[in-house]
């Protein structure tokens, strides 16, 4: 037990230090620099081997680091929407990233070649997960509606519908247009939830 706590422990630890290089290298670059990974380290207060434990390089760190920078934010997202609907919160948090997408797909497809090099046994820890803290915040006001086993696969189920992945198959696989794109995933957000709070869910 106290092996598993220690782990979870490093685990939140590496997440906090990765973080912590994104916003180091945001701050940076909106003060008009390109920093190097040494400012950067500098900046998070770590050292450059550290900086290097997490990413491949500092192109690597820079380009998300950008992306970081134009991410949806919940609270603006969410603003005014309607607190009894959790399809509608979640539709207006799919829209919001697929309009970000489609504005930085190149920069988004050269992330997801970053984030498929780490291969497997890689050291390097994941890339920051964004949309889970979109998709909490969207259904927060409607937890109570859910079993927290059936929450818990939804919010992971919603995860495969919303985000840059979805987007690539749709466009890459499916080879549909952008309505139709926008179309499939808005069906699948409504289905996913409809099937959680369904009273025979957990089955």
């Amino acid at each position: 037990m106290a092996a598993a706590h220690e782990s979870s422990d490093r685990h939140n630890q590496k997440r906090r230090t990765r973080k912590d290089l994104l916003q180091a290298a945001s701050r940076l670059m909106k003060r008009g620099l390109k920093p190097d990974l040494e400012a950067i380290a500098e900046e998070a207060m770590v050292s450059r081997a550290t900086a290097y434990r997490y990413f491949p390089g500092v192109e690597a760190l820079l380009l998300e680091a950008a992306l970081d920078m134009v991410a949806p934010d919940a609270a603006e997202v969410l603003r005014d929407g309607p607190a009894d609907d959790p399809v509608a919160r979640l539709q207006r948090v799919d829209t919001a990233l697929h309009d970000m997408i489609l504005a930085n797909e190149s920069q988004l497809r050269l992330m997801l070649v970053h984030s498929l090099q780490r291969g497997e046994g890689s050291e390097l820890p994941p890339r920051q997960n964004r949309r889970t803290t979109l998709i909490e915040a969207a259904l927060a006001p409607a937890r109570e509606r859910f079993k927290p086993a059936d929450l818990r696969l939804l919010m992971r189920s919603l995860a495969l519908v919303i985000g840059t992945e979805a987007q690539v198959v749709c466009k890459d696989v499916l080879q549909l247009d952008d309505a139709e794109t926008r179309k499939v995933k808005r069906w699948a957000i409504r289905a996913l939830v409809q099937a959680a709070l369904r009273p025979d869910a957990a089955s």
